[in-house]
């Protein structure tokens, strides 16, 4: 432990350099959130304190109802690592959604997704409290950490760029459209080792839930228009294409019941009677805007590799060229020196090695 402090306070000045250059020109609310996070991670070492700054299933519930843990569990991380992951999602968060949403609905998507998740994962534990009649599941387990909003991140890059590619694998390639997926089998892996909290990977589970809810049908945008109902955004497409039909059954069963109950909207669909011919039906679209959007959010992705591409492939020292490369092989002999050899007339040519005939006098 100690050689780790020592390793931590020589790359001081280094991590602050980086920090320093990723929460660079971003607004008050993304460093305000990381300076509650780091402040809050000095405040994990007392026991009372992360009794009273998470959520514990048992004391959220009547007849405790410490509801203002519901909005403070999400700034407390008990390992540094995990501050560390925090902090880079929120600043990556802040230079690519923000700059989209604006510094409202950067907020808004915040306080959603981590009070539903705070909602959720208690209602998960009440259930396995339900079927098993343990008490640790009530009282010994502390809900906090920012996983549900990771969670949410990966979603809203999924929207924002689906098809922009990671990495290349040998299995295949890993792009936007795979990431919560991915991470989310990560999660539950790590916690099988011990990497993380029991309560990590059921955190972001229901952050992806929650966002993608929110982002499908509540998110209002410029246009007055709500949600995204774009194809590939449904539910199924966080799978891969091998599952995604049995998920989209299974899915479409869950919307109608979501609908039934109010918590989301049905998808309407507009038919145009003033057409004698016949009934045309009008599907709702993606936002023109967003779509302008996520075509110049691509394209300057795709500009960045080129460009790094092509400047890796340049020579240092550019090669000159050397004139005389530029002259031809064989200089014509005859007065029309100047013109081109293929462009003289046949009749001033001669062929090779064979000499004129003499003149008969």
């Amino acid at each position: 432990m100690a050689m780790f402090f020592r390793a931590l306070g020589r790359n001081i000045p280094y991590l602050k350099q980086q920090f320093g250059a990723l929460l660079g020109n971003t607004s008050t609310s993304v460093k305000f959130i990381c300076g509650v996070v780091l402040f809050s991670y000095g405040l994990s070492f007392s026991e009372e304190a992360i009794r009273v700054i998470s959520v514990t299933p048992g004391y959220l519930m009547p007849p405790s109802f410490w509801l203002w843990t519901a909005f403070t569990f999400c700034f407390l991380e008990i390992h540094f690592w995990e501050v560390l992951v925090d902090i880079i999602t929120v600043g990556l968060c802040g230079k690519l959604i923000e700059p989209l949403w604006g510094q409202m609905e950067m907020l808004t998507f915040f306080a959603i997704v981590n009070f539903g998740v705070a909602v959720i994962t208690t209602a998960f534990y009440f259930i396995l409290y339900c079927c098993t009649f343990d008490t640790t599941f009530l009282f010994t387990v502390h809900i906090h950490g920012l996983a549900g909003y990771i969670a949410g991140v990966t979603v809203a890059v999924k929207q924002i760029m689906p098809d922009l590619v990671i990495i290349k694998t040998p299995l295949g390639k890993l792009s936007n459209r795979n990431v919560p997926l991915t991470v989310f089998f990560l999660s539950v892996i790590f916690k099988l080792v011990g990497l993380v909290d029991g309560t990590y990977p059921t955190m972001f589970l229901s952050g992806l839930i929650v966002s993608w809810i929110y982002l499908r049908f509540y998110q209002k945008h410029s246009n007055g228009s709500r949600g995204d109902m774009a194809d590939y955004f449904t539910f199924a497409s966080f799978f891969p294409n091998v599952i995604q039909p049995p998920i989209t059954v299974l899915s479409n069963v869950i919307h109608t019941g979501l609908v039934k109950i109010g918590i989301c909207r049905k998808v309407v669909r507009k038919f145009d009677m003033s057409n004698p011919t016949g009934v045309s039906v009008t599907v709702p679209v993606p936002d023109q805007h967003d779509m302008e959007r996520r075509r110049q959010i691509a394209l300057k992705a795709l500009s960045e590799r080129l460009s790094k591409s092509y400047s890796d492939k340049q020579p240092l020292i550019p090669l000159k060229q050397n004139p005389k490369m530029l002259l031809p092989l064989h200089s014509p002999s005859t007065s029309h020196s100047k013109q081109h050899p293929q462009m003289q007339p046949l009749s001033n040519k001669t062929p090779p090695n064979i000499a004129p005939k003499s003149v008969e006098q």
